[in-house]
């Protein structure tokens, strides 16, 4: 069995209700439900939540909620590891063995149902036991570096990185929005990344992570620019 997991606490400090805030006319949540229906590649798309009003418009747009998940695993404490290990046990008794894990996270809500299937496809053509989506790091990491106390710019920039930005290696940063697993990870979510994983590469543009207000102005503005759907793409990966 293929399944889909969208976790979604109930709790957001940095941006209170953030799961289920309009976004476009939608609830936040309800465009990674509707990317992964519209995939066409699940058994079933679960959603983990410990809130009833997720839940709620969660099952009204076509996820399955099989029971709130218990207080313990919406703390802050929680890992994401705690979570996909209970809902895969839940499943597991109640449907049967699960073979592939997808990981689609609420945040990240410019991800299309074209992704999915793309990433999938590489699942599938690497004979992966992973794959992770990437996109292109938007400023040049060789520029960055860190700084001491009195701020002192000695050092900061190596000579062999003074170089326009066109001519500097490209870095790829994980963007949060796919994660495609086999079911030997679930407890082991940390060993994803091994010689089996491969990365899918995604446009900055569809890689919005929501974790601030300053996000989701960003999220609102990108839909509000979209035209027509997005038609498939040729596989590509860095």
């Amino acid at each position: 069995m293929r399944i889909a997991i969208i976790p979604a606490r109930g709790g957001s400090k940095r941006l209170p209700g953030k799961n289920i805030k309009t976004l476009s006319g939608k609830p936040l949540i309800v465009w990674t439900i509707e990317a992964a229906l519209h995939s066409q590649l699940f058994d079933r798309v679960l959603v983990s939540t410990d809130c009833q009003s997720i839940s709620d418009i969660a099952e009204q747009h076509g996820a399955i909620v099989p029971g709130l998940r218990p207080a313990i695993l919406a703390s802050d404490s929680a890992t994401t590891n705690d979570v996909i290990s209970h809902m895969v046990s839940v499943v597991e008794q109640r449907w049967g063995p699960t073979q592939t894990i997808t990981l689609l996270q609420p945040t990240s809500p410019l991800r299309h149902a074209v992704n999915i299937v793309e990433a999938h496809a590489l699942y599938q053509k690497r004979a992966a036991a992973s794959v992770i989506s990437v996109c292109p790091v938007e400023h040049p990491i060789q520029l960055c570096n860190t700084l001491p106390a009195d701020g002192s710019m000695s050092g900061f920039l190596p000579k062999k990185d003074n170089l326009r930005s066109q001519e500097l290696a490209p870095y790829y940063r994980i963007n949060g929005a796919i994660y495609i697993f086999d079911r030997k990870f679930v407890g082991s979510i940390s060993d994803i990344y091994g010689d089996k994983s491969y990365a899918y590469l995604m446009k900055v543009e569809e890689s919005v992570d929501i974790d601030s207000p300053l996000d989701f102005d960003i999220a609102e503005l990108i839909m509000s620019r979209r035209a027509a759907p997005v038609a498939a793409r040729d596989m590509n990966t860095p």
